[in-house]
């Protein structure tokens, strides 16, 4: 419990959130890097549960007040950049969008030292452009999802806080992963409003609709609370979406999903996101 009340005007936002941390176990001292080596994190979601380009050097399972992450942080170099690799439903892509536990997943790397964030997603496109096999670099959200532990600042004795998220990914690393990524040969589209909905079932195509006239362009299960998390905790986070099919009642999909297609779209796409994240080390 806090022994005298804190507040914004006094102490500014980033007194407050080094506080908050201190308070529930983060070390803000505490570094697994060197202070000249540039350390990033990739978060992998479905279609890229491991980084067959990383050369691990070390696995580390993680504590935090939150309970445990989805699995230990793979620590390596990928293309002379050291990095952490965490894959979000687990080495075997065992959890469920919902039963992901966010928190202890940004908190994790957080503690590790991590100076920013990349995730990796598959999603269904909505918009026609959005075509399976394409790579996204979004840059809005929109949040239907619910009962999820969402952000750090809840319970009895914590700090009310909130925060900007007009723009929920960091425009600097959006630009950096775009750049990056026409510099490796690979198309991107640059901009798209990603819809997170709760799963793990796919949408009906009258949800779909909704999604749309809402101003959806492609739709995933697990952007949120994670973008969200990251920006409480002052990490700089940016999305590479993969479009693995095109949402219900759309294109292809139009009676369902095919799921037999979404292994060889997700397994070539992939190829490409290791491309640019290998790219991405480079200055």
């Amino acid at each position: 419990m806090l022994k005298k009340p804190y507040i914004l005007a006094e102490l500014g936002e980033h007194a407050i959130i080094c506080n908050f941390l201190r308070r529930t176990g983060y070390a803000p001292g505490r570094k697994t890097r060197k202070e000249s080596e540039v350390l990033f994190a990739i978060i992998g979601g479905s279609g890229l549960t491991q980084l067959s380009t990383l050369e691990v050097e070390r696995r580390e399972v993680a504590r935090t007040p939150y309970g445990e992450p989805s699995g230990a942080l793979i620590f390596g170099r990928l293309a002379g950049c050291e990095v952490v690799f965490l894959a979000r439903h687990g080495y075997g892509h065992t959890i469920v969008p919902h039963r992901v536990n966010y928190r202890a997943n940004i908190w994790a790397l957080k503690a590790a030292g991590v100076g920013s964030v990349v995730s990796v997603a598959s999603v269904g496109g909505i918009r026609p452009d959005c075509a399976p096999g394409a790579l996204i670099v979004p840059d809005q959200i929109l949040d239907y999802t619910w009962g999820r532990a969402h952000t750090f600042f809840d319970g009895a004795d914590a700090l009310v806080r909130h925060i900007d998220f007009t723009h929920p990914y960091d425009e600097g690393m959006r630009r950096r992963i775009l750049d990056k990524a026409r510099e490796a040969g690979e198309e991107v589209i640059d901009g798209a409003v990603y819809a997170a909905t709760q799963g793990p079932r796919l949408e009906t195509a009258a949800e779909i609709d909704r999604l749309e006239r809402d101003g959806a362009d492609v739709v995933g299960m697990t952007g949120m609370p994670e973008a969200a998390l990251a920006r409480e905790l002052e990490l700089p986070y940016a999305a590479i979406n993969v479009v693995a099919n095109y949402a219900a009642g759309r294109e292809t999909s139009m009676q369902g999903v095919h799921f037999e297609q979404l292994e060889q779209v997700l397994q070539e796409a992939m190829l490409r996101v290791r491309n640019v994240l290998a790219r991405l080390c480079q200055s």
